[in-house]
């Protein structure tokens, strides 16, 4: 996710800056993004990580969802599945349908979790219910691995989850 159709201003990105070491977590997300894709500064990982966490760590689930993309493919920071997963579940449990396509992927993989294809149906189902299209595709293909009794079982724990919106869905 990107936060601007163009690149920035040096006017804009001073007032990004000023926001963000203010502690706004709209701002520092979207310095997170500027650093990560060079919108305006230097493309710069490690600094796209610095700001995404900040916000991150305020609640902001864009920047939950990007830093798990951070730590899944190690940009800016070591590769590691268990942070991965952290982030990507709290930005799905605020409904972030790209954070629970992810989310199912792990589980899919078995990448910093135990391998579930229950789980990551459930996941999966969640994000194309919000229109996510890779997750239509990644379901119905974990899907080809389960039995109509799994299956059951995932789509249950959909409606569970949906129902307590989003929060300790597994």
């Amino acid at each position: 996710m990107t936060a601007f159709a163009q690149a920035p201003t040096s006017e804009q990105i001073a007032e990004y800056t000023a926001a963000a070491e203010r502690g706004e977590a709209r701002a520092q997300f979207n310095l997170g993004s500027m650093y990560e894709n060079g919108e305006g500064v230097p493309e710069d990982d490690a600094t796209a990580v610095k700001w995404y966490t900040k916000a991150a760590e305020q609640g902001n689930a864009n920047a939950q969802s990007n830093l798990g993309l951070m730590y899944d493919h190690g940009q800016g920071v070591p590769e590691d599945d268990a942070t991965a997963v952290k982030w990507y579940r709290k930005a799905a449990e605020q409904g972030d349908a790209n954070a629970q396509s992810n989310l199912g992927l792990m589980y899919n993989h078995g990448d910093g979790v135990p391998e579930d294809d229950v789980t990551a149906y459930m996941w999966f189902n969640l994000a194309a219910a919000q229109e996510n299209e890779s997750a239509e595709t990644l379901k119905g293909v974990v899907q080809l691995r389960m039995t109509p009794a799994d299956i059951s079982k995932a789509q249950k724990l959909s409606r569970e989850c949906l129902a307590k919106d989003y929060k300790d869905c597994g």
